[in-house]
Order: C-alpha cells, then sequence, then structure tokens
C-alpha cells in the first residue's frame, strides 16, 4: 500500500539520522508529490523491521502502475534515487558535519560519511551483497577476486532511449563535480543523492567521494574539480601525499596514464584509494637499493608479479623527488635485450601506476613500472593479459588489479556454474558455445586433482580462475619473477 511504503521510508530517513524528526511531514510531503498522489492517512504498519530494498521496490511498483515511469532497471534506478533524495540532507549540511567530525578525527569523518553513503543508496548495500569475493594464495601473497555483479545489465528499452536522446555534455563525465545531484538520464547514472565532500590538494579544489561500486573497503575517488585528462607526474605525486596528509589511514593510487594500462576514465584527473590492505601493500622487499642523490630515502624491489619499486621517508617531498627522477628515467628507457622501448615511432610507451600510504611514521610510495607496446603477436599489449588469459580477463590491467584485486566480469558467474555442471556430468565442454573457451584451461587443471565432487568444485574453480589472475599479473611484469628478469630490473636500477 503506498500509504504505508512512504510512511516506511520516511521512518527510514529518520532511524538512519538521513531525515530529521522535525522535517517528518516535510519529507511525507515531498514523496506524495513524487507519486502524483495529493491525499495521505497515516496507516499503522510494522517500522521495526524495514528493508530499504523491499520498500523502494514497493514504490517503484507504484509508479510503474501510475505510469510515472517506464518498467526497466535503468527508470526504477533513476526514480528511486530521485526518492532518496526527498530524505537526504542538503550539500552543505553534509560537509559541515563532515568537517565537524573530522576535527575529532579524520577517521570518524570518513567513518560517517561512508555510512552516510550507504544509508542514502548512493552505495546499493543489497547489490554489492550479490558481488562474488574470495581469495587465493599464491607466492606473492594472498590474492582478492571478484565477480562483479553490482552493475545492472543495461536494458533494450534505455538503450534504445540513449540512442535516440539529444546527445548531452552535462555533466561532461561521471567524475565531474555537476554529478551533485543531478537527475540522471538513460546514458548517465542519477546522482540526486550523492554528496560530495570538497577538499584541497595542492592549492586547487578538489573532490572526495566513495565509488558507488565499492569493490573493497571504503572504495573511495578522489577527482580535480576541473575537468581535464590524467597525467602521471611529479604534481600527481605531491597530490597523492597531500590526500595521505588528511586522510593518513587511507591509501591513495593513480591509474597511469597511457591507454591499455591505463584506467577506464582518462580523461578526468583522478585518484582511488580507501581503507584496505591489499596483498601488494603486505608484499616483503627483495632487494634493496639506494640512489646517488637520494641515500636519505630507502628504496627496493618488491616481492610483486609487476614490476614495482618501493620509496620510503620520514619526508614525503624526498619521496616525490626521487619519484620524479625515476619517473623521467623510466620514460626514456630503453632495454631492447628485455623488450623494453620507451617509444616507437614517436608514440611514448612507459608510464608508471603509483601508490602512496603511511607506515607507521613513514610516508611510502610504490612505482609500478609499465608499458603498453603492443606487437603483431599481442596486439593488446605485451604486457597486458595475453590471449590464453581472454577467457577469464581480457580488460585493462588497472589500479586495483596492480595492487592484487582481480575485477572480473559479470558473464564468469554463469560460466562457472554451467563449468561445475559440465565437470560434474562429465559432459563436453566444447559442445557448449558459451563455455568452450575454457576447455583447453579445464583440460590443464582437471588431471591435477585426484577427486572432484560435488562438494569441492566450486573450490577448486575458484583457486583456478585466482591462479589465472595471478599469471595475468605476471603477464603485466615488464622485467618477470625470474633471475633473468631480476637481472634485467637491475639494469634499469643502475642508471638511476
Amino acid at each position: 500500500m503506498l500509504y504505508e511504503a512512504i510512511k516506511k521510508l520516511v521512518q527510514y530517513g529518520i532511524s538512519t539520522g538521513l531525515t530529521p524528526e522535525t522535517e517528518r511531514i516535510y519529507t511525507t510531503n515531498l514523496l506524495l508529490d513524487m507519486m502524483k498522489e495529493d491525499s495521505y492517512e497515516d496507516v499503522e504498519c510494522d517500522l521495526d523491521n524495514i528493508v530499504l530494498e523491499d520498500v523502494l521496490k514497493e514504490l517503484l511498483d507504484e509508479a510503474v502502475k501510475r505510469g510515472i515511469i517506464e518498467d526497466s532497471v535503468t527508470y526504477r534506478d533513476l526514480f528511486d534515487t530521485k526518492l532518496m533524495n526527498c530524505l537526504m540532507p542538503r550539500p552543505a549540511q553534509v560537509q559541515d558535519t563532515f568537517w565537524k567530525k573530522y576535527e575529532v578525527s579524520p577517521k570518524e569523518a570518513t567513518d560517517w560519511y561512508y555510512t552516510l553513503s550507504q544509508d542514502s543508496d548512493y552505495i546499493r548495500r543489497y547489490r554489492i551483497a550479490k558481488d562474488k569475493k574470495w581469495t587465493v594464495e599464491t607466492q606473492y601473497g594472498t590474492l582478492d577476486i571478484t565477480i562483479n555483479l553490482s552493475k545492472p545489465e543495461k536494458d533494450p528499452k534505455a538503450i534504445a532511449a540513449a540512442g535516440k536522446a539529444k546527445s548531452s555534455s552535462y555533466p561532461k563525465c561521471q567524475l565531474c563535480m555537476e554529478n551533485e545531484g543531478y537527475a540522471g538520464r538513460a546514458n548517465h547514472p542519477a546522482r540526486e543523492n550523492h554528496r560530495i565532500i570538497p577538499i584541497t590538494i595542492q592549492g586547487k579544489k578538489w573532490g572526495f567521494q566513495y565509488s558507488p561500486y565499492v569493490y573493497y573497503n571504503e572504495h573511495c575517488i578522489v577527482f580535480n574539480g576541473e575537468h581535464i585528462p590524467m597525467k602521471v607526474d611529479r604534481a600527481a605525486f605531491a597530490k597523492l601525499f597531500d590526500f595521505i596528509k588528511l586522510f593518513p589511514h587511507y591509501f591513495l593510487g593513480s591509474n597511469a596514464d597511457l591507454p591499455i594500462v591505463g584506467g577506464s576514465i582518462l580523461s578526468h584527473d583522478h585518484f582511488q584509494g580507501g581503507n584496505y590492505t591489499f596483498a601488494m601493500a603486505k608484499a616483503p622487499i627483495i632487494e634493496n637499493f639506494t640512489v646517488s642523490g637520494y641515500e636519505d630515502v630507502k628504496a627496493g624491489i618488491v616481492k610483486w608479479p609487476l614490476s614495482v619499486i618501493r620509496l620510503q621517508s620520514e619526508d614525503p617531498e624526498r619521496i616525490i623527488d626521487l619519484a620524479d627522477h625515476i619517473l623521467g628515467k623510466w620514460r626514456g628507457y630503453t632495454d631492447e635485450s628485455a623488450f623494453i622501448f620507451a617509444e616507437t615511432d614517436g608514440t611514448p610507451h612507459s608510464t608508471i601506476t603509483p601508490i602512496a600510504r603511511r607506515r607507521g611514521d613513514l610516508y611510502e610510495l610504490d612505482l609500478t613500472l609499465r608499458n603498453n607496446i603492443t606487437t603483431d603477436e599481442h596486439p593488446l599489449g605485451v604486457y597486458h593479459p595475453h590471449e590464453k588469459l581472454h577467457h577469464i580477463k581480457k580488460e585493462n590491467i588497472g589500479l586495483i588489479e596492480v595492487m592484487g584485486l582481480a575485477v572480473l566480469p559479470a558473464r564468469l558467474k554463469g560460466e562457472m556454474e554451467l563449468l561445475r555442471e559440465y565437470i560434474l556430468e562429465g559432459k563436453d565442454i566444447r559442445s557448449n558455445d558459451q563455455i568452450e573457451k575454457h576447455a583447453d584451461w579445464v583440460d590443464e587443471f582437471l588431471p591435477t586433482y585426484s577427486d572432484v565432487n560435488e562438494s569441492n568444485i566450486d573450490h577448486i574453480l575458484e583457486q583456478e580462475v585466482g591462479k589465472v589472475f595471478c599469471q595475468v599479473l605476471e603477464d603485466a611484469g615488464v622485467f618477470k619473477c625470474t633471475e633473468e628478469g631480476l637481472e634485467a630490473f637491475r639494469r634499469f636500477i643502475s642508471v638511476l
């Protein structure tokens, strides 16, 4: 019943602290207007066990019935964001509360803001819960694996509508400040329930927010107030440490700034961070070295499938100085015997994926050496997942993967379920178009298990997927984890 659903949603807002008790009537009237309803009765209902997803579904079903919205995931998402915004405090109120809590501690501020971002349904908890997650032990540590199921699939109606829609360049992208409060459209998500915390980075206005898809704990995005392209340079290292000084319990990293080895949005300067310790951060140094003129900065090669230099110092400025020096050397470095080319035909290939964090009294910066050269044999990239592994992971290896978290495509859930059935029943995997791409892989690993049954098949598939991800990371490493690769790594270090 409409009145009951509205009453429950308002109570949810009050119980979570999104809505003050003094605004109960005001919020009720906002929701009635959204639902094109003129009257209201204060009906009796259970207000102790409110499930947000269920209440929103009831209101969305009613909105469809009344012809307010079309019945599709996209239009439902656009509309339930409007409904949630009726409960929300204004941006200035959110900012004011955040900085008051920051005076107590940075962690108190981020804890509150992260909870707000979930209670507001900007982060849809019930969708995130659908993601499949597990870990796999490797020689490099414990890698995290997730199959991303929280991003809704585009429905045909929305795709058709987006194709007919008038082209809009507002907001310019999903990382622009102009997203805050934006109603959305068929080809751009609604952000009416979104609140951004303005921060100052290198004297400029930046924004701090959480990712709506939270691939790990408190997965945040820190983005430039201006829509300008990403660039890895000295200023980028300084920006990372500006943030770490503000929020010392978080790490912050940048995607590389070249295609193939970069992230999905290179057009807007941004970083990603959070309150999570990845396997890469736990990985030990296997070989220390010093760079002339920077003897006060600890430097070492990290035991990791990608090629990583770790810098440590109590003075972040000295780390920034050395990182800039290393970046300059790497961008111009060629070692044909190791198939490292700084450029071909004037196209640059080398860059860095940097990650900054605090470690006790020390500041720390991991520099992941990247190169995006392609060949006829590897048209998507020599230091990119090789074709043999594309049945599991074909997409770019960005910052999140670099640190040891596989974000795998949603298709794998259904494919793994089919593989489970085919393996247990002894069916021919090659006879099914959907999973035949996995056949050679299964032929490789299955004989290594003496007993495969109903109780262990899921664990086996998860572990084997994890092993493939480990190989993906090794493919992305410019200096391989072999004695020959380490020797090539040392040759680069010798020119620093």
